[in-house]
């Protein structure tokens, strides 16, 4: 079994709003595709991006058992006025209950809330799952504030209570000036990303909310390779030994009271990474209990078959199964749908 924890969609109408900032999607060309035009992004979306069917027969030809699916990045615009951008977040999220309704069984759904009002974002979580949604999807900054500020430290708090998940997608980097545009899509995402995870683990929040479940796309990017330095940083140690005297020595131990690693490994991480040597990394320092098979689809396209790399690795069963599906559904916090 594969269920795909990273799979995108664009609502297939949106209101006649463009005197608000809305999004528009314009009508069928004879290519196939619709136009999404959202602020300066202009892509050509095709039906699959936002027809049920034509995403069943994609999981179909793909060996995909079930999806997650949540907004196209460009959806989450936390530079709109906050309540255009919760109004905005409601009709993205009744679309993708309403795209979930036609095989909930293999389409789960994960909604967006206005986090640029984190007080609002928060009357919205209860919402989400009145409406048959399975979590929230985030960006990895919310208009330049990192995740990890204490400005969404009550939000992510009743989201706890809640035991509402989230998946944290890569954003156009908050650094952008210190990159060339093309880099923006490669090393600029993998970064924003990697900063989200560290924001999270090391300002304090995974401290307070030991039951905040959340998942990085893209494997957090550099974050993983970054953790051995912070571990070093709070142990004092190579190879997350010890220290002699059972007590860490690292000049970064009085910040936090725990390791790095042990608030790195209560989260999740999406393993769309591109090379089965990264892959192999994060099984080793991550874990096979925390990983989750994801492919960006059908903003990039799947392996064929997908989940191929990871299977490719010849780990134990009981392994690749937790990263195929079951780490998914506890992740979800739903009980796996009978054949």
């Amino acid at each position: 079994m594969l269920i795909d924890m990273h799979a995108h969609v664009i609502p297939g109408d949106f209101p006649d709003a463009a005197d608000e900032g809305w999004p528009r999607l314009g009508p069928l060309t004879a290519g196939g595709t619709r136009l999404f035009e959202f602020g300066p992004v202009r892509y050509p979306a095709k039906e699959v991006w936002f027809e049920a069917e034509r995403r069943i027969a994609a999981m179909d030809a793909n060996g995909v058992d079930a999806e997650v699916v949540s907004p196209f990045p460009p959806l989450l615009n936390y530079t709109l006025p906050a309540k255009r951008g919760r109004d905005l977040c409601r009709h993205i999220n009744e679309s993708i209950a309403a795209l979930r309704q036609a095989d909930p069984r293999r389409i789960f759904g994960f909604g967006t809330v206005p986090l640029q009002d984190p007080d609002l974002a928060a009357e919205e979580l209860p919402e989400i799952k009145a409406m048959g949604l399975q979590g929230v999807e985030i960006g990895s900054n919310i208009d330049g504030v990192s995740l990890g500020d204490e400005r969404l430290l009550g939000f992510f708090a009743e989201a706890e209570r809640l035991r509402i998940p989230f998946f944290v997608h890569a954003l156009n980097p908050t650094f952008a000036e210190r990159l060339p545009a093309a880099a923006y899509p490669t090393f600029g995402f993998a970064t924003d990303i990697a900063l989200a995870a560290a924001s999270i683990t090391t300002g304090g929040t995974a401290e307070k909310l030991p039951n905040l479940l959340m998942a990085f796309s893209h494997g957090a990017g550099g974050f993983p390779l970054m953790l051995t330095r912070a571990e070093f940083f709070w142990r004092g140690t190579w190879d997350e030994r010890p220290p002699p005297d059972g007590k860490p020595a690292g000049p970064a131990h009085a910040a936090l009271p725990r390791a790095p690693s042990e608030y790195a490994r209560r989260f999740y991480y999406e393993t769309m990474i591109f090379d089965r040597r990264a892959m192999r990394y994060l099984v080793d320092m991550i874990g096979p209990e925390r990983l989750l098979i994801g492919t960006d689809f059908p903003a990039i396209s799947r392996e064929q078959p997908a989940g191929k790399t990871i299977r490719a690795l010849d780990l134990p069963p009981a392994d690749l199964e937790n990263i195929t599906w079951h780490n998914c559904f506890r992740f979800l916090g739903i009980i796996p749908p009978q054949p």
